[in-house]
């Protein structure tokens, strides 16, 4: 019998407590009203939010309004609200491609920032494409953890090897987006996770940092800063689904 290479995340002091009180707050919001009708307009605002904040944590803040205006030209900004737009329609595929997504997923991030040879193309280091191939099996079913767990895990080990030039965060943050919508844990891309990292950005960096270390305790602290990403993210749902509401 295979071991799966990552339950033993779920050991780690309050990390499953952490999961499952994520779960909860997202199923939670998945129930608010504004969803049953106005579900595509919700979907869209967390996508420009969440585009904001990924670009935001590449070091490109701007202002959403702004962004929704159309009158920002950052070559960055762009390309995150090009992955943000594309992510449903990259679903399906991310479990049986998983590196043919990524080089896509950089492709639109990329476009304009590194040059049009870089654009798709993993560096071209030989421990880092050993450790894409083994996040890709993991992501094509080689793992039976939580869908919570599995993304953690994606965006960490992405933003820890920083395959691709240019804003390979974005494409980190998201690979991981693709696995809650493709496991049908947020099958409408709702949960607006980046939004979470953006907030908490001193943590965000500090918990990653802590990932690439790979000690049990450094692991525990990402882990339990996603979870709670998640839970912000979840309760955008809830923020914006109440503004739709009231403007209705």
């Amino acid at each position: 019998m295979t071991t799966d290479p990552l339950a033993p995340l779920l050991a780690l002091a309050d990390v499953a407590p952490a999961v499952e009180q994520a779960r909860e707050r997202v199923d939670l919001a998945h129930r608010h009203r504004a969803l049953r009708r106005q579900g595509g307009q919700v979907a869209a605002e967390v996508s420009l939010r969440s585009a904001v904040a990924s670009a935001a944590l590449e070091g490109r803040v701007h202002d959403r309004e702004e962004v929704r205006a159309g009158t920002v030209t950052d070559p960055v900004m762009q390309g995150a609200l090009r992955v943000a737009g594309a992510l449903p329609g990259l679903s399906d595929l991310w479990p049986k491609a998983p590196r043919q997504v990524l080089a896509r997923l950089h492709v639109l991030a990329a476009r304009d920032v590194v040059t049009e040879e870089e654009l798709g193309r993993p560096v071209a280091d030989p421990v880092v494409a050993a450790r894409l191939d083994g996040l890709a099996a993991l992501v094509a079913g080689g793992t039976k953890v939580p869908p919570l767990v599995l993304a953690a895990v994606v965006h960490g080990e992405l933003l820890n090897l920083r395959p691709f030039p240019g804003p390979s965060g974005v494409v980190a943050r998201a690979a991981a987006r693709l696995v809650l919508i493709s496991t049908g844990f947020d099958p409408r891309g709702l949960v607006a996770v980046d939004v979470g990292h953006r907030e908490r950005e001193p943590e965000y960096v500090g918990a990653a940092g802590a990932f690439a270390t790979g000690t049990p305790d450094g692991l525990r602290s990402w882990l339990r800063h996603y979870m709670t990403a998640v839970e912000v993210g979840a309760d955008q749902i809830t923020l914006i689904g109440d503004e739709i509401l009231a403007a209705s």
